[in-house]
This record gives structure tokens, C-alpha cells and sequence, in this order.
């Protein structure tokens, strides 16, 4: 998900239908003769094979249709047919057509079809990524090892994706890049464009979106990459050596589920490796939820799968991609700031940001957009942001206007952006916004200046968490913590496939764009779960996605805390495990490892019925035969818990992953008011991949203690495996 500095998508997506629909097509009311796009999920029938030729199959998916559609060859009825993420299709039916096929004994659920939204160069350093004895020297970048991404699609001919330098694609790569428009090389080895159907084009990139996150998760080094020379530096993806592959399943407007599924679908045949998702929208049962089955089926096939958490923070449970089997990632600053400074006329000063920094503005009549009536040409406008700012400030340009000062939401804290602006500007935190708001309020004549500062590294505080950047606890099960795990998402500069600012022009080759939104975090723990599964092959998507949260770290800068959008110390709804640490996540000595059994007897334990779980995990009868594995006891690398059980008892099993011979000791660290102990509190591995299950117990009085946190860490000479607690 993207909180867009240049386009601001998710205000669009409830704009239109899809180009690809000819006939009379709604994704909204389907009462009457109006047809809407479904997405059918079946049943095997007992003797089904998945060899199955994509001719039976077909034939076996129009045996579900009502008659008339049914015999309607040589024309497919269908948008399109699935096997890897579920078995099942997407269709344009009306509702009685709908209902029809929902009597039909095979069929496990039929789903109408929804809009979901679409939610840098500095950043390898950050995060101690460097090519010259940087963490990338031990870690290694990705090699052998496919991306895959469903987003907006890609710029083929951006410097980003060359191959020099790049290996040939693995052997077990299963796609294809037969486009007349563009061509694939060893870094951008494939991809399909799939939205309302799978069709021949190339899967370019006319939004921008997915070229960003492409770069980001697996961009080659560009030297001397910049937005309008701001940030000016190498660009670099987290796993550089990595392939791509893009499934085009979002455009302007956002992504419907269907192609969503089919981008799935044909991210598991090619046989990627990661899976990088970009989008989500609201919670939903895990059975109803098209993203939730989807990465379900890949997880069952190794494929790690990173997802954004969403923008709809910072109230708390907004989350989306809840389930457990997909790392949630939340989004956080870096220590980067393209300083534009207002001045206002009483003489105080505050430290914005914009991308664009050209000349120093000098001081000019300042006022609000809200008078409609004043003439704007010559004056700095001060705004509330509502769209892009981007897009804001062109529309003051237009009118004349000189300088744009966007002001901070009251909720926004100090999160600010720095976008590619057309005119000067400087986008002020919000108690800066609301020392602007009071001064024109109470000037008779308000004036303002904006000073460039050029690019400073260094600031203080850092990482701090994006206001937008949604919270826990998961509405759709919230014994288990979430999101998972934070990474940078604002002012990410990546790729783009045009230039930005006030001369744009549509060119290819070299354009960067910063840009902000957990939309920006899910690639790079993208990149870095490319950088485990290129050092550990065998290494299960539960395990890679343990060793990047029990790594994690939750202070910086001599034990100062993470701080959340008001500065205050952000708590574990808001961090998750805590913010990514690349140069630990090869070697965390023990991982937390969790089976498709396990997951499914969660579901079960969440109290979803037989039908339900099948439709989710493609098993059937699971949940009567009356095994059932709670939330609390699902093998996961975090605990999570309701203050008014007063207590819990639960078991963890770790595996050794580290050197042969090794010991560990249990530390823990909450609150006095609850009482934490570990059994046994030693751990003594004597080979490679021994697992060995320890018992966490804890308790508290219900009636006074409302929500707690703390941790609790296996300790070597050589490895620290931390694992918050939140009780709530």
C-alpha cells in the first residue's frame, strides 16, 4: 500500500470499471440483468489430477456454469481459470446466475468481486547494506533466487533492471517473456499482464507503482540516482542479485481480487520464490478473504510471501493481511531529510521537506486555501493535504500561485514527506502545521518564505514509525501479533517510469521518485527474504519469516526506544517484533518453524467449519475429526493474549539452526505486575536442526492489569532469539 507523494491511488479506487470489460459490467449493484465479476471456488471431484490439461479443466469449470453460459464454446466464458492458488474461476454473471451456481454441491464459495487498493537510494545504507564491507559482503545479494511482485507493472527499459552482472535465471524458472513491446534479461526474467484476463502485452507500468517496489526489492546499483538531485546517491534493491518476474494486476485505480488470484496463480506455476504484495484492504474471515487463500496456496508451496500491513493508521486495528502465514509489514522513517524550511513572518522558522529543491522562495503574502474567494497569483498557499500533494501544488501553479506549504494532519504527528513538487514547497509536520494555521489566523498580513536546504543524513530520531502505518491487534484473530515487523516506507527513493517534477516529461531510462506507504516496506523484507532463502535453500517461509522478527530490534542509539508518530516509545501493535535488522537475519541461531498442518489446525481453533477450512487450506474434514491447536499455541515467534484470561500457558518449539553444539539461556523482561517464567530456562543442542519445546507461563491480576508488554529472549555467546509478549 501507498501513501503517495506524486499520485495518491487509493483515492481512486472506487473510480470506473476495468477497460477490459465490453459488456455492461458492475462490481457494485448486480440486481437485475447487470452482470458482475465473480470468482467461483470448487471442489475436486475425487478423481481429480492437477495434470490435468487446461482444455478439461476448462471443460470441468463449465460444468458448474447455468446451461446457456455452459455451451457457449468456442468463446471462454471465463476471465479466468485457476489451479495453483485455489480451483476455481472468475466469471461475469448476474446475480440469479450467482445463486444458481451456489446450489451446485462442488462449489465451496463464490465470491463477488471487490476493488483493493494498492497501500530508494539511502535505504541499503540505513540499514547497513553496503557492496564494500557492508553486511551485503557476508549476507550475500539474492543470488538465484525470484522475486515476484503483483503490482501496477514494470519499466523494462528502466537502468534498474539491467543485468549486468546477473547470473542466468534458475534452472526451475517455469515463465516466459514473449512480448513484441519489451524484453526480459537475466535481472527482469518475466511476468504476464493479467488484468481482466491474461492477454499478450507486456506488463508495462503506467502508474509508477510497480516499478518503485520492483527496484526496491531487487534493483541493480544505479550510481548517481536522485529525485530532481535530492537524496543524490547509488540506488540499490535489498537483494540486487536477485531476479524479478511482474504480474500486472493493479492499474490507476487499485487491483480487483480476481486478478489478484490469477497474478498468484501464475507467480506459483512459474515457481518464484517470493512473493512481494503491495496491496490489501479491510480485514475480512480468512475464508473470505481472496488474499488470504491465495497466499495460503503459495505458503503450502515454500513461497514466503511479504505483505503490507496498510495505511490506515495510526488507530488501532487497521491492519490488513492478518493471516499468519504471510509477513505483515509495518512502515517507519529513516534517518534522511530533504530540509525545506519555512520562515514566517514573526520570524520562526520549521524544518519541512520536498524533494524539489530549487531557489530559495523569498518572503510573499501567505494564506489559506479555504478563502476561495482571494486571488492566489504571487502568494504562498498554505493546505491541508487532501490527494496528492503533487497534484495540489500543480493546481496552485495553474492559478498563479507561488509557494505551497502542506500542513500535517492533527493525527499525523511528525511523519512529514518530501515529494517531487512542482513549485517550491515544504510539507511541515503537525504541531508545526498548527503553528501555521494560528499565525495566519491572527496576522493582519501573513507572509511566509521557504529555505532549501539540500539533504541532511544523520537526523534524529530514527527509525520512527509513519503515522499511516496501520496497528494491531488483528480483528480477524488477535491471539496472534501483528504486524509483524516494521521497514522503511517514507521518502523511499526507487525507480520510476517517468520524470517527476516541474518539467516532466515521459521519458525512460533514469527517473527516480520518492515516494511513502507500507506499500515501500513489503519490498524491501521482500529483498532481505531473498537474501535468507539465497543463503538457506531449504529454510521453510515460517522459518525465514522467524529469523527476521526474533533478529528484529526494538531500541537504537544507546537503548533509546522506538518511537511511534507523537514520539512517544510505540508499542508491539505498532513494531510488531520491532524494526528489521539485515546484518542478523542470515544467522539467528534458533527458528520458530510452522507446518500447513499446523496453520490448519489454527483455523480450526479459530472455530471455522469444515467447509470453511477447505475453502482456505484444499483440505476437507479437518476440523471434525476433532484436533484443534489455539491461537496462543500456534507455533509463532511472538505471544499475544486477552488481559482478562488472567493468564496463559503455552508452548514453543524452536529449532537449531546455528552452530551444532550450542546453549542457550532464557531471559525475560516484563512488567512487575506479571509474573513470566520459562521452562526449562536452558536450552542444550547438540546437532544441526535439533528441535526442543520450552513452556511459557504467565499471569497477572485480571481486574487491574489491562495491557502489558515485554519479552522474553534465548541467549548464546553468539545469538540473542527475542520474542515480545503483549498482553491486552
Amino acid at each position: 500500500m501507498v501513501v503517495h507523494s506524486s499520485l495518491l491511488l487509493t483515492s481512486l479506487v472506487l473510480i470506473g470499471l476495468l477497460s477490459h470489460i465490453t459488456e455492461t459490467i458492475s462490481h457494485g449493484n448486480c440486481e437485475g440483468s447487470s452482470r458482475c465479476t465473480y470468482v467461483v471456488r470448487v471442489r475436486p471431484p475425487p478423481n481429480f489430477s492437477m495434470d490435468m490439461s487446461p482444455m478439461n479443466l476448462e471443460d470441468w469449470y463449465r460444468s458448474f456454469l447455468p446451461p446457456g453460459m455452459a455451451r457457449s464454446k468456442p468463446q471462454s466464458p471465463f476471465i479466468h481459470t485457476y489451479r495453483e492458488a485455489i480451483l476455481g474461476f472468475a466469471v461475469n454473471l448476474t446475480k440469479d446466475e450467482a445463486e444458481y451456481i451456489k446450489t451446485n454441491d462442488g462449489v465451496l464459495m463464490v465470491y463477488q468481486d471487490n476493488l483493493i487498493p494498492l497501500l530508494t537510494t539511502h535505504t541499503p545504507d540505513f540499514l547497513s547494506l553496503r557492496p564494500n564491507g557492508g553486511a551485503w559482503n557476508t549476507l550475500g545479494m539474492g543470488e538465484g533466487i525470484i522475486i515476484g511482485l503483483l503490482d501496477t507493472g514494470i519499466d523494462f527499459a528502466h537502468t534498474s533492471f539491467d543485468d549486468a552482472g546477473m547470473a542466468t535465471p534458475p534452472a526451475k524458472w517455469r515463465g516466459s517473456c514473449k512480448f513484441e513491446s519489451a524484453h526480459c534479461n537475466k535481472k527482469l526474467i518475466g511476468g504476464k499482464s493479467l488484468i481482466g484476463g491474461e492477454n499478450p502485452d507486456a506488463p508495462t507500468d503506467d502508474v509508477g507503482h510497480g516499478t518503485h517496489t520492483a527496484s526496491t526489492a531487487a534493483g541493480r546499483f544505479v550510481q548517481g540516482a536522485s529525485v530532481l538531485g535530492s537524496g543524490h546517491g547509488t540506488a540499490a534493491g535489498m537483494a540486487p542479485r536477485a531476479h524479478l518476474a511482474m504480474y500486472k494486476v493493479c492499474n490507476e485505480q487499485g487491483c480487483y481480487g480476481s486478478d489478484i488470484l490469477a497474478g498468484m496463480e501464475a507467480a506459483i506455476a512459474d515457481d518464484v520464490d517470493v512473493l512481494s504484495i503491495s496491496l490489501g484492504g479491510r480485514p475480512q474471515a480468512f475464508h473470505e478473504d481472496i488474499l488470504a487463500i491465495g497466499t495460503f496456496s503459495a505458503m503450502k508451496k515454500g513461497i514466503f510471501v511479504s505483505c503490507s500491513a496498510g495505511n490506515s493508521g495510526p488507530l488501532p486495528s487497521t491492519l490488513s493481511n492478518e493471516e499468519p502465514w504471510v509477513l505483515t509489514v509495518g512502515a517507519s522513517t529513516m534517518d534522511r531529510q530533504m530540509k525545506a524550511i519555512v520562515k514566517l513572518g514573526n520570524g520562526r522558522t520549521f524544518v519541512g521537506e520536498s524533494a524539489y529543491q530549487p531557489s530559495n522562495l523569498a518572503s510573499l503574502p501567505l494564506m489559506f486555501e479555504l478563502d476561495d474567494s482571494e486571488n492566489i497569483t504571487g502568494k504562498v498557499v498554505a493546505c491541508e493535504l487532501e490527494g496528492s500533494q503533487v497534484e495540489i501544488g500543480q493546481s496552485i501553479k495553474d492559478s498563479g500561485g507561488s509557494g505551497l506549504i502542506v500542513l500535517g494532519a492533527e493525527d499525523s504527528g511528525y511523519t512529514t514527506f518530501a515529494a517531487a513538487h512542482v513549485l517550491p514547497a515544504s510539507y511541515l509536520n503537525s504541531p508545526d502545521a498548527a503553528a501555521v494555521r494560528q499565525y495566519i489566523k491572527t496576522s493582519n498580513k501573513p507572509i511566509a518564505s521557504i529555505i532549501f536546504n539540500g539533504t541532511s543524513l544523520g537526523t534524529t530520531p530514527a527509525p520512527v514509525v509513519a503515522y499511516f502505518s496501520s496497528r494491531g491487534p488483528s480483528t480477524t484473530s488477535p491471539g496472534i501479533l501483528k504486524p509483524d515487523i516494521i521497514g522503511p516506507g517514507v521518502n523511499v527513493i526507487a525507480a520510476w517510469p517517468f520524470k517527476v517534477g516541474p518539467n516532466r516529461v515521459d521519458e525512460h531510462g533514469m527517473a527516480f521518485n520518492s515516494i511513502s506507504g507500507t506499500s515501500m516496506s513489503a519490498p524491501h523484507l521482500s529483498g532481505i527474504a531473498a537474501i535468507i532463502k539465497s543463503a538457506h535453500h531449504d529454510w521453510s517461509p515460517a522459518a525465514i519469516k522467524s529469523a527476521i522478527m526474533t533478529t528484529a530490534f526494538v531500541v537504537y542509539d544507546s537503548k533509546k526506544p522506538i518511537l511511534d508518530e507523537k514520539l512517544n516509545p510505540a508499542s508491539h501493535f505498532t513494531i510488531g517484533a520491532g524494526h528489521v535488522n539485515p546484518s542478523e537475519v542470515i544467522n539467528p541461531g534458533l527458528v520458530y518453524d510452522t507446518d500447513v498442518e499446523q496453520y490448519t489446525l489454527y483455523l480450526c481453533g479459530l472455530g471455522y467449519t469444515d467447509s470453511e477450512v477447505e475453502t482456505i487450506t484444499h483440505q476437507k474434514g479437518v476440523c471434525s475429526k476433532g484436533t484443534k491447536l489455539a491461537e496462543a499455541e500456534l507455533n509463532y515467534p511472538s505471544i499475544a493474549t486477552r488481559a482478562s484470561a488472567g493468564k496463559l500457558v503455552v508452548n514453543r518449539t524452536v529449532t537449531n539452526v546455528g552452530d551444532a553444539v550450542s546453549s542457550y539461556t532464557v531471559e525475560t523482561d516484563m512488567p512487575k505486575e506479571v509474573k513470566a517464567t520459562v521452562s526449562p530456562t536452558k536450552l542444550d543442542f547438540t546437532k544441526e536442526k535439533e528441535s526442543k519445546t520450552f513452556t511459557v507461563s504467565l499471569s497477572w491480576d485480571a481486574s487491574k492489569t489491562k495491557n502489558a508488554e515485554g519479552s522474553f529472549k534465548w541467549v548464546s555467546s553468539k545469538h540473542v532469539v527475542r520474542s515480545p509478549i503483549v498482553i491486552f
